[in-house]
Order: C-alpha cells, then sequence, then structure tokens
C-alpha cells in the first residue's frame, strides 16, 4: 500500500527473536478522543513461558513487542492531504528513530494476565499531540493572513467548522466527505490560505481538535460538551465548510465572508495560532481500528 519496503526490512530483523512466539498488537486511532490507544498481547505458551517464573520475561516480550509493531501502525497515521507519516520516513523528512521516540512516550498501563492465565497484555496511549510536536520543524509561527478591509466582527472564543456532509471537492466534479489529519489547511472560496501548520504557535498542543456533531447540540446554554468548551470557549464562531480540497480529502474551504471575520481582528486570528479550532466530521471518518503480528 505505501513504499515502506526499507522500514519493513528494519521491523523484520529487529523482531525475528520473536518469530516463535505469538505477539501481537491491536487498537484504534481516535481522531475524537485524539489518541491512539494500542493493547499488546503475548501467547505465554508460543514463547515457551510458563508462570509464574516465566513472568518477568514475558512482560520483557511485551515491552520489546510493542516497540517492533506499534512503529508499522503510525506509520499509517495522515499527515496532511498529501502524506501519511511513512512518507516522511521515506523522504527523510522524519526519522524513524523520532516516531519510535513518540512511541516510547506512550502512557502505558502494567502488564496484566487474561482470565484464562494463557496471556499476558498490556495498553498503551500515544497522545495526538505529542505525534504532532515531533513533526512540526518551524521555529517561529508564520503570521496569519491579514485583511486591507477588515469588517466588523464579534470577538469569539474559538471556531467551530462544520463538515458532516459529502462536500464538493475543488477542482472536481465530485464530492467527498471530509476526513482527519494532524495538520489539515483552511481556505477561503478565493482559494486564499487562512490557516497551515506553520501558524501554530505552541507545537505541545494539536493545530485543530475533531469531534462529531452531537457534542455541539448539547443540553445547556452553549450547546457545547465540556470537552469542546476546554478548546472553544462558550462564544465561539461556527461556520459551515463549502468544499473539501487536497489529495486525500483534508483540507477544508470556507466562505470568504466567514474567513473575513476570523482575519479581520488581532483577537480573532489568534484563536488560530493558538489551535483553538474544532471541526466536526462524519461519525464515519474518525476512527478506525489497526493490527499486526
Amino acid at each position: 500500500m505505501y513504499k515502506f519496503s526499507c522500514i519493513l526490512l528494519i521491523f523484520l530483523a529487529a523482531s525475528g527473536v520473536f518469530a516463535e512466539a505469538n505477539i501481537g498488537i491491536s487498537g484504534t486511532v481516535d481522531w475524537t478522543d485524539m489518541q491512539v490507544s494500542s493493547q499488546v498481547l503475548l501467547d505465554l505458551a508460543s514463547a515457551g513461558l510458563k508462570l509464574p517464573a516465566g513472568r518477568t520475561q514475558g512482560e520483557t516480550f511485551l515491552t520489546s513487542g510493542y516497540s517492533n509493531l506499534i512503529s508499522s501502525c503510525l506509520l499509517e497515521i495522515q499527515v496532511d492531504s498529501s502524506s501519511v507519516i511513512g512518507d516522511l520516513v521515506n523522504s527523510g523528512r522524519v526519522s524513524l528513530t523520532q516516531i519510535e521516540q513518540v512511541a516510547l512516550g506512550a502512557k502505558t498501563v502494567a502488564p496484566a494476565l487474561t482470565p484464562d492465565m494463557r496471556n499476558i497484555f498490556t495498553n498503551q496511549t500515544i497522545s495526538m499531540s505529542s505525534i504532532s510536536a515531533a513533526l512540526l520543524q518551524h521555529n517561529r509561527p508564520s503570521p496569519v493572513m491579514r485583511t486591507l478591509n477588515p469588517v466588523s466582527s464579534a470577538g469569539y472564543t474559538g471556531i467551530i467548522i462544520i463538515a458532516i456532509d459529502e462536500l464538493p471537492m475543488h477542482g472536481m466534479k465530485s464530492s467527498s466527505l471530509a476526513v482527519p489529519c494532524l495538520f489539515p489547511k483552511i481556505w477561503d472560496s478565493k482559494m486564499n490560505l487562512i490557516y497551515e501548520r506553520a501558524m501554530l504557535e505552541n507545537k505541545d498542543i494539536t493545530m485543530v481538535k475533531y469531534s462529531s456533531i452531537d457534542n455541539i447540540f448539547k443540553n445547556n446554554p452553549t450547546g457545547l460538551s465540556d470537552k469542546l468548551r476546554e478548546t472553544v470557549g462558550d462564544k465561539p464562531l461556527r461556520i459551515f465548510a463549502r468544499g473539501v480540497f487536497g489529495i486525500k480529502p483534508t483540507d477544508l474551504i470556507i466562505e470568504k465572508d466567514d474567513a473575513m471575520l476570523i482575519i479581520s481582528s488581532e483577537e480573532n486570528r489568534r484563536l488560530l495560532s493558538q489551535g483553538k479550532v474544532v471541526i466536526i466530521l462524519d461519525d464515519s471518518v474518525l476512527k478506525y481500528e489497526f493490527a499486526a503480528r
């Protein structure tokens, strides 16, 4: 699917010692929680291990197995409209070591045995913000687009862009659901670039967060879930995407009038540079599962 031949050779060589052991990883890439969760499970008998003496060695197998298996799953995460992480590694823009360091920084739950005592497993969680930070390369943020003819605009606490339906694909006679990625771009209807990764001030946060439609229709004065309010506050600007752009439909097009509300004041421009942006997508694109052995 992707040109990962050289990378896979490294993985295969590193995992050769576990060839006889039945060890695998499964997990979920969840764009609503902005995290990658995984579970590594080892069949103790396949590794020639018996309890209780073999538990410590089994835990060592889990640690090594996780390191070998998770990186190949991370390589398929969509970075932007034209590339996944594996593409960046292949091109030399990111090193495999950087991705491995992200994997090693996962929050890990202590190993445990399955009820039948035949397997030992452990769970890990990697935040999207840690992946994003590893890939961002700018030292100082680029300025957000300004306008010579600002319009009167209220001061907002965040930006919500709704893109749950199939949208026209720019330059094509077709439509598509928008899909999530680490670094989506936002364009106005005149194809002026409104937001991109280099505008982010803080590398420790993601440039956008994703959510499902139900989180903007809660039974409270703002209509927002508590989680969304943490990002966009109580008075966000709510706008509808009008199209998608890119090889993968990750980039959103908004009306020029909506873009003007954002770029007409310093206060609202800072919402972009501070990552106070939430994109509402169809539930079907917000989560997917992976597995490897």
